[in-house]
């Protein structure tokens, strides 16, 4: 029944208004409200609108926005899984399940899925943007995070985020915790020149301006 199927769908999803970042809370971020997943879906959707405005990419713009809409749908049925807790392997695997699930009773859950596994193999134009903007959205937010002061780098248990020599070293180094994070990124992820100028622009200044 299509109208059953349009309740189902959109009460699973809208469970990820209610799923917190697990970044976050890993790294014990205090505040009275912390970014949800739904959320980041938000953000990364306005940041991709950004970055095509100011760079003029040529890519389909709308296919971008849709791929980010749909790129955390599995996290309705696994939760949210940071790089630090599972091997990417493995989470794909079980990301992939829950996704064919979720869409196998909607009529265009197939070509929908289609754009899923495009963004997780980053191969087309479209879908390296939107995988930068991905990650490139959750640097910002740690930004806009420490920028408040919620996060106590001396008030921290063992996780396995934290235990990462790499991040280890970058905070012997003395960089802050976002800043941490944004350079983390910068050697980890291909970023294009442009996603590499906002993100050293994100390291060296204030950006919560308005």
């Amino acid at each position: 029944m299509k109208e059953q199927n349009v309740i189902n769908y959109y009460v699973l999803c809208n469970k990820l208004k209610n799923v917190i970042r697990t970044g976050w809370k890993d790294w014990h971020v205090q505040r009275d409200r912390i970014e949800s997943v739904a959320e980041h879906v938000y953000g990364t959707q306005m940041l991709a609108l950004a970055m095509k405005s100011e760079f003029e990419y040529d890519i389909d713009i709308v296919k971008v926005i849709y791929m980010l809409a749909i790129h955390e749908i599995g996290e309705t049925v696994i939760g949210d899984l940071t790089a630090f807790q599972i091997e990417k392997h493995e989470k794909e695997k079980i990301e992939h399940e829950a996704v064919h699930k979720i869409l196998g009773s909607l009529i265009d859950g197939e070509q929908i899925e289609k754009l899923f596994l495009e963004f997780d193999e980053h191969k087309t134009e479209e879908s390296k943007f939107a995988y930068q903007c991905d990650k490139l959205e959750c640097d910002l937010q740690c930004k806009l995070y420490d920028l408040e002061g919620c996060v106590d780098l001396n008030k921290q248990e063992s996780s396995n985020a934290r235990e990462n020599e790499q991040v280890q070293e970058l905070l012997r180094e003395g960089k802050s915790w976002s800043d941490m994070w944004l350079q983390y990124d910068l050697d980890h992820i291909e970023y294009d020149e442009n996603f590499r100028r906002v993100a050293i622009y994100a390291m060296k200044n204030d950006i919560n301006m308005l």
